[in-house]
């Protein structure tokens, strides 16, 4: 495991260096994704001009929200957005290079793209988040601190084992691509509100299938103190890192499974 990260690393660090090489291109795409991905919080904005609160959260309480989730989402789109293009690596035949070189397929795969300028939008997202602390009036304690920093990484995570484990369609359906995007951009559009706002069946998605409401809903219900408004307890928000850690393990099993069924683009 350590030599593999250490792998990984190597091929990060060569990535990030030959985008170094192009500062100002950089910069410029960096801040670009910022003020890009801040329309969506406009839009939050906006609505609040018109509305008091949402199904009883404030402004305030959404940015948190709003914080927490972007910020997990464009980790995990800087560490495997690049998946959107895997269907074309199944399409031309490039999947096939990877199958015979003596790493871990998923590994070669995430390692082949690092595009710092996605962090922008883990930027813009930090803005929102520091506005949401500075405005609530939260009673913090160790176990409060621990949940927020938890969130981040452990959203992080699940996010990426989504993404890679709706990616395995590709295996089947080429061109599938469309049908990834809307659980994963949409995904992270839904974990930027409370989840009580949505229909019965789509709670059900987020809370059992695709567990988005772990990554900012339930943590920041232990945050501000609010229950649930579910038949769930709020004290859920203690165990996000635990459900991170199962959705990878699912995630890689279902990765590890599609590829052993692989029968190559020309098979």
């Amino acid at each position: 495991m350590g030599d593999l990260a250490g792998i990984y690393a190597r091929l990060i660090g060569a990535r990030v260096r030959s985008q170094l090489e192009y500062r100002a291109s950089l910069a410029l795409q960096f801040v670009g994704m910022a003020v890009l991905t801040g329309i969506d919080f406009v839009a939050i904005l906006v609505l609040f001009e018109n509305v008091d609160a949402l199904d009883g959260w404030r402004l305030e309480e959404i940015a948190l929200l709003y914080g927490i989730a972007t910020i997990s989402f464009a980790l995990s789109d800087l560490a495997v957005g690049h998946l959107d293009l895997f269907p074309q690596m199944i399409r031309d035949g490039t999947f096939d290079q990877i199958l015979v070189r003596p790493l871990p397929s998923l590994l070669q795969v995430v390692a082949s793209d690092f595009s710092l300028r996605r962090l922008g939008k883990a930027l813009q997202g930090l803005a929102v988040l520091v506005f949401a602390l500075t405005q609530l009036e939260l009673d913090w304690t160790a176990g409060k601190v621990f949940v927020l920093v938890a969130a981040v990484i452990a959203g992080t995570v699940i996010y990426a084992a989504v993404w890679v484990a709706l990616a395995t369609v590709a295996f089947w359906i080429v061109d599938a691509i469309e049908f990834v995007n809307a659980f994963t951009y949409g995904g992270s559009y839904l974990s930027q509100y409370p989840i009580t706002i949505f229909g019965r069946w789509l709670r059900g998605l987020v809370l059992f299938v695709l567990p988005l409401a772990f990554v900012a809903y339930f943590p920041a219900l232990v945050i501000l103190d609010r229950e649930s408004g579910l038949a769930l307890p709020a004290e859920l928000g203690y165990l996000t890192s635990l459900v991170a850690a199962g959705t990878a393990l699912v995630a890689v099993s279902a990765w590890n499974g599609a590829v052993r069924h692989y029968r190559s683009a020309g098979g």
